[in-house]
């Protein structure tokens, strides 16, 4: 079910589709780090994967419980924008032998993911507002924070060092 089906009629609905997707997407980045953990050569990089992979896992746990307040099943629904991005990431991360190339591939690859997850996190807590969900919103809110704390710590690593060693 995409955006623009019969099935979703009302912002609840869309409220719903979305915590779902999002809910999916968090899992495929869980499933995700690990090999990017693997892969990453620089020590504050590799670090910085395994911060999130925590991370990530509390995320999931509080979208788990957002789910319950809003009375509605925990589960997931196919994303193919976060499955497109990680496939992406594992393509370029393949094709990379340099292993500061590498990094640096890896770190706009995780940026790319951190950007789907902000926007899907900052439209879930507008529409929870506007749904009078505050409660809702104020989780969400917590998971947004993460997100860009990482993806800010991301851009940093990769101006301060990453990038030079790679070019």
């Amino acid at each position: 079910m995409g955006f623009f089906t019969a099935e979703i009629k009302t912002l609840n609905d869309l409220f719903v589709h979305t915590l779902k997707d999002i809910y999916y997407a968090e899992q495929q980045i869980a499933k995700n780090l690990p090999d990017m953990i693997e892969k990453a050569t620089d020590p504050g990089l590799k670090n910085g994967f395994q911060t999130h992979l925590s991370e990530t896992k509390g995320q999931i746990t509080r979208l788990e419980k957002v789910f319950q307040m809003h009375g509605v099943e925990v589960q997931g629904v196919d994303c193919p924008a976060i499955d497109g991005i990680l496939q992406e990431a594992s393509d370029v991360a393949g094709d990379v032998d340099d292993k500061q190339v590498l990094d640096a591939a890896l770190i706009a690859a995780a940026q790319a993911v951190e950007h789907y997850e902000i926007t899907r996190y900052g439209t879930l807590i507008a529409w929870a507002k506007k749904l009078g969900r505050d409660d809702c919103a104020s989780i969400l809110q917590q998971n947004l924070d993460e997100e860009k704390a990482t993806d800010e710590k991301l851009n940093t690593l990769a101006l301060r060092s990453v990038n030079e060693k790679a070019a």
